[in-house]
């Protein structure tokens, strides 16, 4: 018997993702190279860290790198305005709220009452007092001292001359 009618490859093709190659990465020609760019650079993959070792080894890729600055860092306590304190935590004249983690700003109005804070504006204390409240902040420490080399420096050439 003799076929009539053989469908084209094309037609066979159509539709498919991989056209009869299995896995879509196999038949691209671009062989095992684990990824783009420097997709596959990981701990335990070595065939690409060689390019990047070799470049300037000065520069790493692997691991974290830098830090941030003491002005970067994040601050250590929270924020709140004098009309939040106000409208969550006033309850009647007089009354003590201890906020000893927050710093106080001076957006809202003052009220009578007693807040204890690590921080305040000076707005927020101006229209705390003027309320006829008060802001208690830590009591400041004393600078400390600290040995400065160039004193000594400054000594020893004194010495010198005479």
């Amino acid at each position: 018997m003799v076929k009539i009618h053989k469908r084209t490859k094309n037609s066979r093709i159509r539709g498919a993702r991989t056209v009869g190659w299995g896995f879509r990465q196999k038949h691209k020609g671009h062989g095992n190279k684990g990824g783009f760019g420097k997709a596959g650079t990981g701990k335990r993959a070595d065939h690409k860290k060689q390019v990047f070792l070799e470049a300037d080894p000065k520069k790493k890729y692997f691991g974290k790198q830098g830090g941030t600055s003491r002005g970067t860092a994040l601050a250590k306590y929270e924020k709140i305005n004098l009309y939040a304190v106000k409208d969550n935590m006033y309850t009647k004249e007089g009354c003590k709220i201890d906020l000893s983690k927050h710093k106080i700003l001076g957006h809202g109005d003052g009220f009578k009452a007693e807040i204890t804070a690590l921080f305040a504006t000076a707005s927020a204390i101006e229209k705390m007092e003027a309320a006829g409240g008060k802001i208690i902040l830590p009591a400041a420490k004393d600078d400390v001292k600290q040995y400065v080399v160039k004193e000594k420096a400054v000594e020893e050439k004194s010495e010198d001359k005479e």
